[in-house]
């Protein structure tokens, strides 16, 4: 294929005293941040204070559209992972392993496996539990176990200290680290473990490697260095939004009640009303900061990562699973169908394609299309496209970024989908309307992102054999993001974008149904 050609004319290119010793294919390292949206300077977000992202992002190629296929942890892991949609997957919780669920699918690492590499997985990569069999999904994707932290295990226990030092589990957790157990935090332990690994496998004798390092934050609980939090002024995130109150033309099934924000020991007494709330704005401003303290906690971690790469010889790419609502729509967390929910950073850092300075794309992206992208740029045999038979045990449903990064087929026009459930029109907590599981979802919500428009449908979804009917219709959102980027005004009331809306219900039909 073209990209093992051009791989092949850049080992060509070096310098006649490294061609006497046979080059291999690069290392390739894939970093993921949990609840991460794009709250990066490289983003243009003035209040981040993420220096090590934006360094790597001025070597980088930085997509700037890139979404989510769903706002969830393992959904969106087990999506990017295996190349295939939630609804090829049949998971949109976190309560069944693909391979004896819905088919034995090919994952990402397994297929740099199986084509000669050493594959490792350090931190949260998979979501940890059923939806990878308790394992990881090792030894069919990971060459050795993967690496979790020990002190993975006290992530949702009282450690919070309050003042009268009495131990929460609290929301907002900013710690010195002697007072947490072992005295360190499951984000630095990864960190450590993966530059051993990398130290470990720098002998030109062994195999390239595949590394995956997962980091928590900026998941909630926000604990994290306390030092971090000096560096965000409180008063700067009170006017970050000014939504206070549900948009009126929201329909109710796609709010988010947050309802993993309120069960929290420092927000579960302030009275937030069910399920609209709001938070009181002090409250708003002190989970703000605290998110933009977690970021920068682990962009210190990520800069330490960087420093034991040899970025020279080494595919790097950096994502997020999914975004957070920050009070936009006075929504907290994730669980919508929401730009900021599903908008994630996406940055490629290659040395097939070396840049000096930041190289952005504006077309649509999605996290689907980077199994097919790193494959093309280790220059392992292409990934077949899944459109024969999406029961295919090795292909993928994105497509790949390759021809991009050449400068190929930059004016094509794609579109992202994205998709949540619920367990009925109205927000619940029995079952939790934020996080239901299969047997109680009723509704699913269809986004469709184009260049201009968000535009979601919210219909009768069959959990008993996975269909959905078109005419059973509880909601329709639709938001032109040329006047409204924050998805405030929903237009489907409004006669003269009937035009519009009917044409989007048409094309996501489409997507949906050849997916």
């Amino acid at each position: 294929m073209l990209s093992l050609w051009l791989w092949d004319l850049f080992i060509l290119g070096e310098t006649s005293s490294q061609a006497a010793t046979p080059l291999r294919p690069p290392n390739v390292v894939m970093v993921i941040f949990d609840d991460l949206r794009p709250v990066l300077g490289a983003y243009g977000d003035p209040l981040a204070s993420t220096p090590y992202l934006d360094d790597f992002a001025r070597g980088s190629h930085v997509f700037t559209r890139a979404y989510s296929q769903q706002s969830l942890c393992a959904p969106s892991r087990n999506s990017l992972l295996t190349g295939r949609r939630p609804d090829t997957l049949h998971l949109y919780d976190f309560y069944s392993y693909w391979r004896t669920f819905t088919g034995n699918f090919t994952t990402l690492p397994q297929y740099f496996k199986e084509h000669g590499y050493y594959t490792y997985s350090c931190g949260k990569v998979f979501h940890p539990g059923l939806s990878s069999n308790n394992t990881d999904d090792y030894p069919l994707s990971w060459s050795a176990p993967a690496f979790r932290p020990r002190t993975e295990q006290f992530m949702n226990s009282p450690v919070c200290p309050d003042k009268e030092g009495i131990l929460r589990k609290n929301l907002i957790c900013p710690v010195e680290l002697q007072t947490q157990p072992y005295k360190t935090l499951p984000d630095i332990e990864s960190v450590a473990e993966a530059l051993r690994f990398v130290e470990s496998r720098k002998s030109r004798k062994r195999e390239p490697f595949f590394l995956a390092m997962g980091f928590h934050k900026p998941h909630i609980n926000f604990r994290f260095p306390k030092q971090f939090l000096s560096r965000f002024p409180l008063p700067q995130f009170f006017n970050y939004t000014e939504d206070s109150l549900k948009p009126p033309n929201m329909p109710a099934v796609a709010w988010n009640p947050y309802t993993d924000v309120r069960a929290r020991d420092d927000f579960k007494h302030s009275n937030i009303s069910f399920p609209y709330g709001p938070i009181s704005r002090h409250q708003a401003a002190q989970i703000r900061q605290s998110y933009y303290a977690s970021v920068a906690y682990v962009d210190d971690l990520f800069g330490k990562l960087m420093a034991g790469l040899d970025l020279e010889n080494t595919v790097v790419v950096v994502l997020g699973d999914h975004g957070w609502s920050l009070g936009e729509h006075a929504e907290w967390a994730k669980y919508s169908n929401f730009e900021v929910a599903l908008r994630v950073p996406l940055m490629i850092r290659s040395p097939q394609f070396p840049l000096s300075q930041t190289k952005f794309y504006h077309g649509i992206t999605e996290l689907l299309d980077v199994f097919p992208t790193l494959v093309d740029l280790a220059g392992l045999p292409a990934l077949p496209p899944c459109k024969k038979d999406p029961q295919e045990l090795t292909c993928g449903e994105g497509k790949s970024l390759y021809f991009q990064l050449m400068g190929l087929g930059l004016g094509d026009e794609h579109v992202a989908l994205s998709q949540y459930p619920r367990p009925g029109m109205l927000p619940t907590k029995h079952p939790n309307s934020d996080k239901p599981k299969l047997r109680n979802i009723k509704i699913m919500g269809y986004s469709l992102r184009t260049d201009f428009y968000r535009y979601t449908l919210w219909v009768r979804f069959h959990a008993q054999n996975f269909s959905r009917d078109w005419h059973d219709v509880y909601g329709e959102e639709l938001y032109d993001h040329r006047l409204d980027s924050g998805e405030e005004m929903n237009l489907v009331p409004l006669p003269e974008f009937d035009d519009v809306r009917q044409r989007l219900r048409r094309r996501l039909m489409e997507v949906v149904g050849s997916s």
